[in-house]
C-alpha cells in the first residue's frame, strides 16, 4: 500500500503485536522510537471521543539524523520518520511509513537526496519484513 506521501503494509496481527513487530523491525535497521503518541487515548482524554487503536511512532536512526542535521541544521523540522499503526473496523492493522524522499524533498537541498534515499531503503526493508 502506498500513497503520495507514504507506503506500508496491512497486517493480520493484534494491534499490540503489530506495534511490537514494527518496533523490533525498526530497531533491526538502527531506528529507535523517540515518541509514541497514542492518538486514541488522547482523543478520549481531550475530546471524550472513542476511536479504534491508532498510534504514531516517531522513529529515528541517530547516525542518519546526525548526518542530516550536520548538512542542514533546520532539517529537524522534518524529523523524525513517522510511522502510523492503526486498526481498521475489520481488525486489520495498517502500518504506514512517511516517505522520507517526499518529506525531505521539502527542504529542496540536493545534498539530502542520497540521505533520504538511504532512509527510504531502510524503511522499505522494515515494511517488507512485517
Amino acid at each position: 500500500m502506498s500513497s503520495a506521501f507514504g507506503f506500508g503494509r496491512d497486517l493480520e496481527l493484534s494491534f499490540a503485536a503489530a506495534v511490537d513487530r514494527v518496533t523490533d523491525e525498526l530497531a533491526a535497521e538502527g531506528f529507535g522510537i523517540l515518541t509514541d503518541i497514542d492518538v486514541a487515548a488522547t482523543m478520549k482524554k481531550k475530546l471524550n471521543k472513542d476511536m479504534r487503536p491508532y498510534r504514531i511512532l516517531g522513529a529515528c536512526n541517530p547516525g542518519l539524523a546526525y548526518q542530516a542535521i550536520d548538512m542542514l541544521p533546520d532539517i529537524g523540522l522534518l524529523l523524525p520518520c513517522n510511522v502510523v499503526a492503526r486498526e481498521s473496523e475489520t481488525g486489520r492493522v495498517h502500518v504506514r511509513f512517511l516517505d522520507p524522499v517526499h518529506i525531505l524533498g521539502l527542504a529542496d537541498a540536493e545534498a539530502l537526496e542520497p540521505f533520504a534515499a538511504e532512509v527510504r531503503r531502510r524503511l522499505e526493508r522494515v515494511a517488507a519484513r512485517l
